[in-house]
């Protein structure tokens, strides 16, 4: 068989084109990493993304030329495309007059939102606001924000800034950890907070980010990471499976959300949510029904509010949203209140317990709902 660094220089090329597919190639050692790297960087080819701790390279590959040969070299482990991501945003809107209210939220601080009193996080705060706990928020980045602080963070696409240029992971955040200006406060509003942009302005973006961002995450010790998006279509990636257990195994917790596809996927949720690692979450409405847009299918752990949510935004502002990625970061912000107090616990530990504290929603089916509502008043 042809070496391993000769197949992959005939088959990459140095910029993309309309021939061109974007490919993961993972090794099955460090030593085939390097000396593959090292043998491109002599042709002058550059692969769009280096991930050495995962022995993992992303070329763009001549499609009219057939990869498989690689994919069956004795040096590599797997060669997977590299599979776009989407943000589980839904709606946007604008409270209307006449909006319905219901599950009588009077006994709501008029300074809170009503999904922060909904999942009971102000019923923790006398005892943990989930300091000391290290949140990532994989997205599209935080913006700068009078109410949200920032510890820090990384941009996996090409490097440079992590802020926000859409505005979704800014919104994400401040459901996590808002400080409580203007009446949005998170449920954990102490945390350290992180920001990880791997998506772009369009809130879109490839897997290999997602997975340089798990990658950053694990060697930076977070202890929770919310993911509020999804792979595009009927997309798989191993890759990303391989990441997301690896920072399981190293007692990360990862939120992530359920999907925006209602009933359309035939008892599926999407993917990183689907995988067993994560802590899958639905969407609920002011009712404490799971919404009509909430991805049902076997998998789902928890349901939270997702409809008509106020958070941060762009420019120091604040927006309404609806969608699974609203959901997901109450339960990332729950889980780091958890933490905060029993910093000793497992994912599954911490997964068991919160699920165990839900409360069920009578008009829901299991993979409608998991366990039901997310409730924080036991933390």
């Amino acid at each position: 068989m042809p070496k391993l660094e000769k197949l992959l220089f005939t088959r990459s090329v140095r910029v993309p084109t309309k021939n061109t597919v974007r490919k993961l190639i993972t090794f099955k050692t460090g030593r085939s990493y390097k000396r593959c790297l090292k043998r491109l960087r002599v042709k002058g080819i550059k692969p769009y993304k280096r991930l050495p701790n995962l022995r993992t390279l992303g070329c763009h590959f001549d499609k009219r030329r057939s990869w498989k040969v690689i994919a069956r070299h004795p040096e590599v482990k797997r060669v997977e495309s590299d599979a776009r991501i989407r943000v589980h945003l839904y709606q946007k809107h604008r409270q209307t007059a006449g909006q319905k209210k219901v599950q009588a939220l009077s006994s709501c601080p008029p300074e809170l939102t009503w999904n922060i009193c909904r999942v009971k996080a102000n019923e923790a705060w006398a005892r943990t606001t989930g300091s000391s706990i290290k949140v990532a928020i994989i997205d599209t980045g935080i913006a700068e924000h009078p109410n949200l602080k920032i510890a820090g963070g990384v941009n996996t696409i090409r490097g440079g800034s992590y802020a926000d240029d859409n505005g979704h992971g800014t919104h994400v955040a401040g459901i996590t950890a808002g400080k409580g200006l203007d009446g949005v406060k998170g449920v954990a509003p102490d945390v350290e907070l992180y920001a990880i942009k791997a998506l772009d302005s369009q809130g879109g973006g490839y897997v290999s980010s997602i997975i340089a961002g798990v990658d950053w995450c694990i060697r930076n010790k977070m202890n929770v990471i919310n993911m509020s998006f999804g792979l595009v279509g009927s997309s798989v990636s191993k890759a990303l499976r391989d990441v997301i257990t690896k920072a399981y195994n190293q007692g990360i917790v990862i939120v992530a959300s359920a999907g925006n596809s209602g009933t359309e996927d035939n008892g599926m949720i999407d993917a990183p949510a689907s995988f067993p690692e994560t802590m899958a979450i639905a969407a609920t409405n002011r009712a404490n029904e799971v919404t009509n847009f909430s991805s049902r299918g076997t998998g789902i752990d928890l349901a939270a509010p997702g409809e008509q949510i106020r958070s941060t935004w762009l420019n120091g502002g604040y927006m309404t949203l609806s969608g699974t990625s609203m959901s997901s970061p109450h339960a990332a912000g729950g889980v780091a209140l958890l933490l905060s107090r029993q910093p000793n616990l497992s994912p599954s530990q911490v997964a068991e317990l919160l699920r165990s504290w839900a409360l069920p929603l009578p008009t829901e089916t299991e993979d409608e709902q998991g366990a039901g509502l997310l409730l924080l008043d036991r933390v």
